[in-house]
């Protein structure tokens, strides 16, 4: 049976951490700014842990992660 293939794309932008969590930055930072208060800018720089849901669809796509 042939290895499984990391997804790339998601590869880059999250990270595992010791315990096996997964973290990543949240969406909606790029662009349409000036229309967000600041208060919601501040939050959206700090990173953030994966719910339960979001960790399964993440351990399929990257399988030598964990």
């Amino acid at each position: 049976m042939p290895k499984m293939k990391t997804h790339r794309a998601l590869a880059k932008r999250v990270k595992i951490t010791a315990k096996g969590k997964i973290k990543m930055n949240h969406s909606g930072k790029s662009h349409l700014l000036a229309c967000k208060e600041k208060d919601r800018k501040r939050r959206l720089r700090k990173a953030v842990m994966a719910n339960s849901t979001l960790t399964k669809k993440v351990k399929r796509l990257l399988p030598y992660a964990f």
